[in-house]
């Protein structure tokens, strides 16, 4: 215990140089795992899902999660043994090549910077709930302000942050569920009183549970994708962790937990309470669903709620971005700008750059702003599966190199190995084939092909030096002690 504050005291002492503070403690970790899996992707973006799938997004999102946890362990595993600030991107340099990391760095900043306008998007929308005559271009110029401001203080700033943020989340989501399931156990009817009853029946009763058939389960994929992304911020935590290997496994190991209480168990009470068909017809599902209950102050209640998730979603956007793009910067893949440390144990040129791209959904909400959200969310969720697709592939490289070398076994061991990773390859091919087969996806393959290029052609001109060599990362993984024979 004194050994790690310590060394958690001596990060601090060094923030002002080169080095991250270590300011996140298992609290911070804990809470910001949790509220990961609760952000505009559920409150927002899962009526959308649900008008493709029907009652079978609920399936979706049980597949979809069990491939999440795979990418997740994969991502533990490597971030225990080397737990360092940039995360996956210097996994893949290290271990599939330097090209392979910068691809998988600077598409990671572009999925950040692409769900952060979408975030901010959905918070322009929530604040219209309650002050429509508002053009949304403004509130989103307000939250980048206000949330730059906050990610340049320290990162325990941030951490407390999320902390706040995440457990109005968890609470809000366990209260709607519980009264939900009570509704629905006790029958009662709904606020306007010429609704369908609540009950189980209304997953069945309206064209089944597949009422767009196997063709909307596949639709459904991009939506529910795209509401895990972000998730993978956790092992980029492990860089400003007073103890990554016990709370990143922690944190990791919640995720199907947290798949089955937001997602499944959400969803499943909201389509008892309507039919799926009248859900999400206008605003957040949870808003239009509770405004039909009948109690006054649940819509401005939930409302609020929805604009802590959206808030918690930015403020880990920027964050995670900054920290992938600090790492990139220290090897050699980024402007060396990016690697300079406030006082505050801050890589400040990040935020100031993520507060710049912010900037863009202020042009798109007062351009297009109806249309602005699909757009941003396929094109986020090819960004986000790539990067995904290069953590299982690092993994399996590490894995190789592990058994090659005849290293120390992993603290923190993927489970089925390699089957699971093999298959959970093949589904995010499969999700990235999806958006380019359904027409309102399918420009997020134009995007992202076209993100792809640009970046090999930037590599090709203007890295050099080490950013030519493979990442260099500390193996602290604890050797298992041989016990002898008598």
């Amino acid at each position: 215990m004194q050994q790690t504050k310590l060394a958690a005291e001596s990060s601090v002492l060094q923030a002002a140089g080169t080095a991250l503070s270590r300011g996140l403690n298992v609290r911070h970790i804990r809470f910001m795992a949790l509220g990961s899996a609760i952000g505009t992707g559920l409150f927002y973006g899962s009526a959308s899902a649900i008008q493709k799938a029907g009652p079978a997004v609920l399936l979706a999102y049980i597949i979809g999660g069990a491939a999440v946890f795979m990418v997740m362990r994969a991502l533990g595993e490597m971030a225990v043994r080397h737990p360092v600030s940039g995360s996956f991107g210097q996994y893949a340099s290290k271990y599939l090549g330097p090209f392979a990391g910068f691809v998988t760095g600077w598409t990671y900043v572009f999925e950040m910077a692409i769900v952060a306008i979408a975030d901010v998007t959905a918070f322009s929308i929530y604040m219209g709930f309650w002050f429509p005559q508002v053009d949304r271009w403004i509130w989103v110029l307000a939250i980048i302000l206000f949330l730059g401001a906050m990610n340049l203080l320290s990162v325990k700033v941030f951490g407390e942050l999320e902390f706040w943020f995440s457990l109005i989340k968890v609470v809000a989501i366990i209260a709607m569920i519980v009264g939900g399931a009570a509704i629905v156990a006790f029958g009662f009817q709904t606020g306007d009183g010429g609704g369908v009853a609540p009950g189980l029946g209304n997953l069945v009763n309206h064209g089944g549970l597949f009422p767009n058939g196997f063709e909307g389960l596949l639709a459904a994929f991009a939506v529910v994708m795209f509401a895990f992304g972000g998730i993978e911020t956790i092992g980029i935590t492990a860089g400003e962790a007073t103890n990554p290997k016990k709370v990143i496994p922690q944190a990791v190991n919640t995720v199907p937990v947290r798949v089955l209480l937001f997602y499944v168990l959400t969803l499943g009470v909201l389509m008892s309470i309507f039919p799926w068909n009248e859900i999400g017809s206008s605003g957040s599902p949870f808003v239009q669903i509770f405004d039909g209950l009948g109690i006054p102050a649940a819509p401005h209640i939930l409302n609020a709620v929805v604009i802590t998730a959206a808030l918690s979603a930015i403020n880990s956007d920027i964050f995670g971005a900054g920290r992938i793009l600090f790492g990139l910067a220290q090897q050699g893949h980024a402007p060396k700008s990016f690697s300079k440390i406030s006082r505050h144990g801050v890589p400040w040129m990040t935020v100031v750059m993520m507060g710049g791209i912010l900037l863009v959904g202020v042009i798109l909400n007062a351009v297009i702003p109806e249309d602005v959200f699909v757009l941003i969310a396929s094109i986020a969720t090819f960004a986000t599966v790539w990067v995904w697709v290069m953590i299982l592939a690092s993994h399996v490289a590490m894995k190789r190199e592990i058994k090659r070398k005849d290293l120390p076994a992993s603290e923190f061991g993927s489970p089925l190995w390699p089957a699971a990773s093999i298959l959970t390859m093949a589904f995010m091919a499969m999700v990235i084939v999806i958006l380019g087969v359904f027409e309102d996806t399918r420009v997020a393959l134009y995007v992202g092909g076209s993100w792809l290029v640009l970046l090999f052609v930037a590599y090709k001109l203007w890295v050099r030096g080490g950013g030519l060599r493979r990442a260099e990362l500390v193996d602290e993984t604890s050797s298992i002690p041989v016990v002898k024979a008598p």
